[in-house]
């Protein structure tokens, strides 16, 4: 293919994402799912060429992208509670499986070897960081869950492609055990070394800059930026992006402008939505290219889709069985934190009742008190979010494979025995995951019962927080030495306006809260008056503003900034009455 035919290739390419995540929504199926039916489509069109995108790409380029858009998103909060969760599916549930699978690999093929074995069992081990949370909040899933699948398919990759790597180095008798699990260790712990350095570093420079443009460049870069010293040091580089992309998304609200956070969330949702879409077509379209290369002489192809098929009933069998034993292990554990809280906090009673004296030892005191609060609402929240049999299921049931599947399978050695009947094997788990894991969780879900956030309880904390918030602000009101920078006071006048402002939202919420959306009531109510005729002020201007700017009576990048105001106060408005976008 020439440059021409690449460049048709990436519009047609766009246009049927497009095409197909508008046509997903009506039919009620993710995305990804239609895709690789429709890549699978095309790539038995009469005419259409092989098509082949280098591993390298989806590895190097295009994972790290994906898992930083995906990793700024993660609450950091609750994936630190979860994180005996997200630990045992991404580490111990990888090396499970893939030693697992690669024994009956083993077995199975007389002529392959267990070192390549087990590098299959790495590359099918990791489930796709996509398919799982897409589907999930698409489908209304608990946050807990959410939560669950999001960070197992960031941290799971670390753990297959530094297994896969080693496997492929096992191959040619080049490592020992302790050498694989040094390996291990070393790409865990130096990545995340990389990953703080990086998010601290660029966090740092980011917020130095007040033009969210040029904030939002300095974001693509971040993903590369921890990649790329990552694996030279020979350390785990998806896991290092992962890191960063942890620690800018928590400090995000602390040290980058609204207009920045504003930029970088749309921008990195529409790069997202096009690379992550992408490759689930590329997925479809690569197949024909796969099967061809298939040797029957060697491997029929029939035999090695029957082999995919026999590696996804396992893969879904050993993720049943690690899940239940898991669910035990975090039950049992969270009673065991109760209990050493509840001991916490008698002893934080008794140091209270001291008089301390020493700034040092308040201190202290104080810290402790923290810690305890922060302890206590922990285990609150999850026993209010806690896994029964019905979210076990739901975890059992969500082990799609996608991106890591299809880029690594590709980097295994050409003179591997078997080689491109394993790379098919790959294929065949991923999409047969996609499809019928994907396709049947939505009748899995209903058949469960389980149900996800209470949309009458979000609006009433929604409204909660916005008091409590609106109530700081206004403390800030009632201060007696309130004055200008130059040192005048405040005209009242300017003072009550501020103050109904600020008291807006909170208002807002709670009739949302109280009278429940789609209420006859709620369209009389005083917010929706004021927000009624400020939209219909709002248009009037927006129509002259289309007028001037036809005129051309005054200079551009005048006419672009009372545009951005009219954008930024409609946005207010549409935010403040419906902040969920619901």
């Amino acid at each position: 293919m020439d440059y021409a035919e690449y460049a048709l290739a990436i519009v047609i390419g766009l246009v049927t994402i497009v095409a197909v995540a508008a046509f997903s929504k009506k039919l009620g199926v993710a995305a990804p799912l239609i895709l690789v039916v429709v890549g699978i489509g095309i790539s038995y069109i009469p005419g259409v060429g092989p098509i082949e995108l280098p591993p390298e790409v989806i590895l190097s380029g295009i994972l790290p992208l994906l898992l930083y858009a995906a990793a700024i998103n993660v609450p950091l909060v609750d994936f630190r509670r979860n994180l005996d969760s997200i630990s045992g599916l991404s580490v111990v549930l990888v090396i499970a499986t893939s030693f697992g699978t690669g024994l009956l690999l083993w077995w199975i093929l007389p002529d392959l070897d267990l070192a390549a074995g087990i590098a299959l069992g790495a590359i099918i081990s990791p489930t796709d960081a996509v398919a799982a949370t897409a589907l999930g909040k698409r489908l209304g899933l608990p946050p807990r869950l959410v939560t669950i699948l999001e960070g197992e398919s960031l941290v799971n990759d670390a753990t297959a492609l530094v297994l896969l790597r080693s496997a492929i180095a096992a191959t040619a008798g080049a490592v020992t055990l302790w050498g694989v699990i040094g390996d291990f260790v070393w790409a865990a712990a130096g990545a995340i070394a990389v990953g703080l350095v990086v998010g601290f570093v660029t966090v740092f420079v980011r917020s130095k800059l007040h033009d969210p443009v040029l904030d939002t460049a300095i974001s693509f870069a971040v993903p590369f930026i921890a990649f790329i010293p990552a694996e030279e040091a020979n350390t785990s580089g998806v896991l290092a992006v992962v890191v960063a992309g942890l620690y800018a998304g928590a400090n995000s609200a602390k040290r980058f402008t609204p207009q920045a956070r504003i930029s970088e969330r749309l921008n990195w949702h529409t790069l997202k939505f096009v690379l992550e879409n992408g490759v689930f077509l590329l997925m479809g379209v690569e197949i024909s290219s796969i099967v061809s290369h298939v040797d029957p002489t060697v491997l029929s192809l029939q035999s090695t889709v029957l082999l995919g098929l026999l590696m996804t009933v396992v893969i879904v069998l050993l993720r049943g069985l690690f899940v239940g034993p898991l669910l035990f292990y975090i039950r049992r554990r969270a009673k065991l934190q109760e209990r050493q809280n509840q001991r916490f906090g008698e002893s934080l009673e008794r140091v209270r009742q001291l008089t301390l004296e020493n700034e040092r030892l308040i201190r202290r005191r104080d810290r402790l008190a923290q810690l305890y609060r922060r302890r206590s609402i922990d285990i609150q929240k999850q026993r209010e979010a806690g896994l029964d049999w019905r979210g076990g299921a739901i975890l059992s049931w969500s082990g799609m494979r996608g991106v890591v599947t299809l880029a690594a399978a590709q980097t295994l050695p050409r003179d591997v025995p078997y080689g491109p009947q394993l790379i098919l094997v790959a294929f065949t788990v991923a999409i047969v995951t996609l499809l019928v894991q994907g396709g049947t969780l939505p009748w899995i879900i209903r058949l469960s019962g389980i149900r996800g956030t209470d949309r009458a309880a979000d609006r009433r904390e929604l409204a909660t927080l916005l008091d409590e918030i609106a109530a700081a602000g206004l403390a800030i009101l009632d201060n007696p030495e309130l004055k200008l920078p130059g040192g005048a006071g405040v005209d009242e006048i300017v003072l009550d306006r501020v103050r109904n402002d600020t008291l807006l939202g909170a208002e807002s919420a709670w009739e949302r809260a109280e009278i429940g959306v789609g209420a006859d009531a709620l369209a009389q109510s005083p917010h929706q008056q004021y927000r009624f005729l400020r939209r219909q002020i709002i248009d009037a201007e927006r129509t002259a503003l289309l007028d001037a700017m036809a005129d051309g009576a005054y200079s551009s990048r005048i006419i672009t900034r009372a545009q951005t105001m009219l954008d930024l106060e409609e946005t207010r408005l549409e935010q403040i009455d419906n902040p969920s976008g619901s």
